[in-house]
C-alpha cells in the first residue's frame, strides 16, 4: 500500500471545528476591544447553554452523549450566535437564542448534518422577529466619549438588566451604522449630509466606523483568510457572496450615490464579513457542486443587498442565508455534473 493511488484520509470533525473557533478568535477579540469585555460573557453563556442543550437532546434521542457533545460542533455555533447578538445583551436572550439554534434547528431535523438551516441564523432571525425592540438595542463603541463602562458593569447589565446609579442604556444606545443610513434616508438624507455630519454629530459612533466596525471586519476577515489557507472553507462560497454584493453596492453607488452607500460601507458594516467566511460556507447547508456553490452564494449577496436597501431590517444576511437554504438542495439537483460516460448537452462524451 505505498504505492499510488491513496486516498486523503479526510480531516476529522473536530479538527475542523477547532480551526474554526480559532479563525474566530481575532474576530472576537476586536469585538470585545470595540463594545467591551461584555461579548465575552456572551460567549460563554452561549457556549454553556449549547453544550447542555446538545446533551439533553441527546438524552431524549438514546444517543452517546461524548462523541456528539466533544465534536465542536455546538460550541461554534454558540459562539456564531454569540457575536451576531448586540454587545450587552441580556442573559436570558442569549440563552434563548442558543436554545432555538441548537435544539429546534439542529436536533429537530436529527442533528448535525440533516439541518437544512444554519442553525445560528436560525436563532438570530427567531429573536429579531419576536424581540424587535431588545434586538435593536446596541451599545455604541467605548471610543465614544460618553461611554464609560467598566467590566464588571456590563457583566452586571448583561446579568441584572441594572447599571450603576446615574448611568442608563439610553445614554449608551446608539442605532448601527446601518440602521443609522437607512433610516436617514428614508427621511430623505442625501449621502453627502449623512457622512458631513450634518444629521449624525461625532457623539455617535457613525463617525467613528473606520476605527470601530472596521476593526471588526478586519478580525473575521483574517480568520477567514485562515480557513481559505487551511482548506477549511471553499473559495467560491465567499468570493460570490462578496463579488455580488459589492458588485451591486458599487454599481448603484456609481448610479445614484446620494441614495445609495458605497461597496466600502457595505463591507465593513453589519454581519458581511462575518456572514462571507463563517456562515455562507456552511458545509451542511449549502450545495456541494462548484456551479452550484457559486449560484447559491451569488444569490445571497443579492438578496442581502436587497434587503439591506428596500427591505425593513438593516443588515440582511442571516435572512438571505435562510432563504437561500430552503434553494440549496433544488440549486445541488441542478447543476450535478453529467456522470462519467455518458454525453452532456454538449453531445461530448467525458473521457473521449
Amino acid at each position: 500500500m505505498r504505492t499510488s493511488p491513496h486516498l486523503i484520509k479526510p480531516t476529522p470533525l473536530q479538527v475542523v471545528m477547532l480551526k474554526v473557533a480559532v479563525a474566530l478568535l481575532p474576530g472576537i477579540a476586536a469585538y470585545a476591544w470595540v463594545f467591551g469585555a461584555g461579548i465575552l460573557l456572551q460567549v460563554l453563556l452561549a457556549t454553556v447553554t449549547a453544550l447542555a442543550t446538545e446533551a439533553a437532546c441527546l438524552k431524549l434521542r438514546n444517543y452517546p452523549i461524548k462523541p456528539f457533545i466533544t465534536d465542536g460542533s455546538a460550541i461554534v455555533t454558540a459562539w456564531l450566535l454569540a457575536l451576531s447578538l448586540p454587545p450587552l445583551s441580556s442573559w436570558w436572550m442569549v440563552v434563548l437564542a442558543t436554545v432555538i439554534a441548537i435544539g429546534l434547528a439542529k436536533h429537530l431535523y436529527g442533528g448535525l448534518g440533516q439541518n437544512p438551516f444554519n442553525p445560528a441564523m436560525v436563532g438570530f432571525a427567531v429573536m429579531m422577529v419576536s424581540f424587535p425592540a431588545q434586538m435593536s438595542r446596541w451599545n455604541a463603541p467605548l471610543s465614544l466619549p460618553s461611554v464609560d463602562l467598566t467590566t464588571w458593569q456590563q457583566f452586571g447589565y448583561i446579568l441584572s438588566g441594572h447599571l450603576p446609579q446615574g448611568l442608563s442604556f439610553d445614554t449608551l444606545a446608539s442605532a448601527t451604522p446601518l440602521d443609522s443610513v437607512k433610516t436617514a434616508l428614508l427621511q430623505q438624507h442625501s449621502m453627502s449630509d449623512i457622512f458631513s455630519g450634518a444629521i449624525f454629530q461625532s457623539a455617535d459612533w457613525l463617525s467613528f466606523l473606520p476605527s470601530s466596525v472596521a476593526l471588526i471586519a478586519v478580525g473575521y476577515l483574517l480568520g477567514g483568510l485562515y480557513l481559505l489557507q487551511q482548506r477549511i472553507i471553499a473559495w467560491p462560497l465567499p468570493v460570490a457572496f462578496l463579488t455580488v454584493l459589492l458588485g451591486m453596492s458599487g454599481l448603484f453607488h456609481l448610479i445614484n450615490p446620494a441614495q445609495y452607500t458605497s461597496p466600502a460601507f457595505h463591507l465593513l458594516s453589519g454581519a458581511a464579513v462575518l456572514g462571507a467566511f463563517f456562515i455562507v460556507t456552511d458545509p451542511v447547508t449549502a450545495p456541494t457542486t462548484l456551479r452550484g456553490r457559486l449560484i447559491y452564494a451569488a444569490l445571497i449577496g443579492l438578496l442581502t443587498w436587497l434587503i439591506r436597501t428596500f427591505g425593513g431590517y438593516p443588515d440582511g444576511v442571516a435572512f438571505a442565508v435562510l432563504i437561500m437554504n430552503i434553494a440549496a438542495p433544488f440549486i445541488d439537483q441542478y447543476t450535478q455534473p453529467a456522470v462519467f460516460g455518458r454525453k452532456p448537452q454538449g453531445g461530448v462524451k467525458h473521457g473521449h
